[in-house]
């Protein structure tokens, strides 16, 4: 099984466009040993020239691809490696790339909860959008960790997890969570039996999660905020992380404490980056800190083989 990091940051991006925060400014100046980030997302094959799943169509999908050409395999004059798309959520950084996909000849293969395609055709119809185009062949998800599989994706099988995070702001259910809302993703190979976790919006990590993640060989989690009251500390919301549905780095009980109890096997990868963490800063005693745990950061255009 082959992951491909398209994107490993948070909404927004890194730098993002009308950030000045010491990580954006940095970064736009070239004075931060740091590097840009698009908004997160992944593509899982079964094996490099398969065909795969779209975890998610950010915004930056068009420059994804570009930059990726395992996703354009050139085999017809109109083409693309990607089988299906799998939403997490129905935010925004995570959804509405799919108007960059409405040149297909046939309906998109979409696969999401009903929560989620309830707020993309409501709140944020953008399925709705698409039925003027090449139309939606959506497929359900029931995050109750039933396994399923996409066809045209070789070697994959699936199975999803009820999160606790946040719903999209647009959501009824932003305040009053429906399990759906967010999922995370166990992608095995089904030759080899190797697995990945994904879930790049997590709040709240209970035991049955925890014991899903520990017999992963990889997991890809939530990477957001460094601290609890990041954002509040910089003047940019009232909120803290876990307001918002994201399980900080640090502190008890944060994303680095669970971690350190994986398996030794177990690698351990933070995506969903926001432009204000300091872990993008590849000098910073935070990033030190992560790699003392043997914790990475994501970055665009990485892989990992399981």
């Amino acid at each position: 099984m082959r992951i491909t990091i398209l994107g490993s940051a948070a909404g927004g991006g890194f730098p993002q466009w009308n950030c000045n925060c010491r990580q954006c400014a940095g970064v736009r100046s070239g004075a931060l040993r740091a590097r840009a980030r698009t908004q997160s997302s992944i593509f899982v094959q079964g094996e490099a020239g398969c065909d795969g799943v779209l975890f998610n169509a950010s915004p930056d999908i068009l420059e994804q691809i570009r930059s990726n050409p395992t996703l354009q395999p050139k085999r017809a004059i109109r083409d693309t490696a990607i089988a299906g798309v799998l939403l997490m959520d129905g935010q925004i950084d995570h959804a509405t790339g799919l108007f960059m996909l409405r040149e297909r000849g046939s309906p998109l293969p979409l696969w999401c909860t009903d929560p989620v395609h309830e707020d993309l055709t409501t709140g944020n119809p953008v399925l709705n959008v698409l039925g003027h185009y090449c139309g939606v062949a959506r497929r359900r998800i029931e995050p109750d960790g039933s396994p399923f599989e996409i066809p045209g994706a070789a070697h994959l099988r699936l199975r999803a997890f009820a999160l606790a995070s946040k719903a999209a702001p647009y959501s009824p259910h932003r305040e009053q969570p429906t399990p759906g809302d967010n999922i995370g993703v166990l992608i095995a190979d089904t030759r080899s039996g190797r697995s990945a976790f994904y879930a790049p919006g997590l709040g709240e990590i209970t035991p049955a999660l925890f014991d899903v993640m520990s017999g992963a060989d990889a997991v890809l989690v939530d990477g957001t905020f460094w601290t609890d009251d990041e954002m509040i500390a910089l003047g940019l919301s009232k909120k803290t992380a876990r307001d918002i549905g994201h399980l900080p780095q640090s502190g008890p009980g944060g994303m680095i404490e669970w971690l350190d109890r994986l398996p030794a096997r177990t690698r351990r990868c933070l995506i969903h980056i926001n432009n204000t963490n300091p872990i993008l800063d590849e000098d910073s005693a935070q990033r030190a800190e992560l790699a003392r745990h043997g914790i990475v950061p994501c970055e665009d255009g990485m892989t990992l083989e399981l």
